[in-house]
């Protein structure tokens, strides 16, 4: 599979953090179709955030493809048209634990992104899911402090 981090990861912007790194260890993902890693250490500046990952507060980042590809149905012979085009859905998710409130047990915050792509698409329209991609990716990371703000404050 071609989901592989390489460690450490250099963090986006958020508000009071400075420099924002995570060391990651290999982890055991939940499914075979999947790789998963473990936050072994932070760095930079990221006051009250935990070390490292552990079993009762978590930090890692899941990567995972449809445990079957999907390919492309027969045309309609009739029609000439595709009825039916099957997804392959493709996740990349963080759990983090967090503290709901002062005194209280560590519950896990979770961020995902969903990437479904029309089979056939892969190869018949390469670029264009490239670009659809590149732009998730590109937006993410210059708006990466604004989202942690919106999270947080809850104004969009």
């Amino acid at each position: 599979m071609a989901f592989t981090l390489s460690s450490p990861v250099t963090g986006g912007a958020q508000t009071n953090f400075s420099s924002p790194t995570y060391t990651l260890a290999v982890d055991t993902a939940p499914t075979s179709a999947g790789k998963q890693y473990a936050v072994s250490a932070i760095g930079g500046t990221q006051a009250s955030v935990d070390t490292a990952s552990s079993p009762s507060r978590p930090f890692t980042i899941t990567l995972m493809r449809p445990p079957v590809l999907r390919a492309l149905p027969a045309v309609d012979g009739a029609t000439g048209v595709l009825r039916n085009v099957p997804m392959n859905t493709y996740k990349i998710g963080v759990r983090k634990g967090v503290t709901p409130l002062a005194g209280q047990a560590s519950r896990n915050a979770q961020a995902w992104v969903v990437i479904d792509v029309p089979a056939g698409a892969d190869t018949a329209d390469a670029p264009n899911v490239r670009a659809m991609l590149s732009l998730l990716h590109g937006a993410i990371a210059q708006i990466s402090a604004e989202i942690g703000n919106t999270v947080v404050t809850g104004v969009i």
